[in-house]
């Protein structure tokens, strides 16, 4: 848990610090990919419990196993599914056609391509996925029990 609170901290400072007074797509993609670290760390650790706990046999070794079988687990959790949606966006956020839009500027938007749909990355959109995560990272804390970090 203490692994995934660290990206948190660094991953919040990046949102309401860096990206504040830088306003450029790089604060955003540097944002997404801390993102994507600290969802894929919530996942294995999500699924190494539920195998301690015997509610899956084995944590697979790749990340569209892990994928698979998260969605499994949590399939009654709507958040936790958007939140997967979205971690699938960002594994492929460094190969997907990507525009940037008004850098320097207070309206700073990473436009990008995913499943054919253009979705427009500002500071409104970050804060919706920020809100998302937050509850996606209370779930993963009472899953995981309170003996954990």
């Amino acid at each position: 848990m203490e692994e995934i609170i660290q990206e948190k901290i660094s991953a919040d400072h990046l949102l309401y610090v860096s990206l504040k007074y830088t306003k450029t797509c790089d604060v955003i993609m540097n944002l997404l990919l801390r993102w994507r670290k600290m969802i894929d760390t919530c996942i294995i650790h999500i699924l190494k419990d539920a195998k301690i706990k015997k509610k899956i046999g084995e944590v697979s070794d790749n990340a569209m196993g892990r994928i698979t079988e998260i969605k499994q687990l949590l399939k009654k959790d709507k958040n936790a599914l958007e939140v997967i949606d979205f971690f699938m966006m960002l594994r492929k956020i460094e190969t997907l056609k990507i525009e940037r839009i008004g850098e320097f500027r207070k309206n700073v938007t990473l436009k990008v391509i995913f499943r054919g749909k253009e979705i427009n990355i500002n500071l409104e959109k970050l804060k919706e996925y920020a809100e998302m995560l937050e509850e996606f990272i209370d779930m993963t804390k009472k899953r995981l029990g309170p003996n954990t970090k």
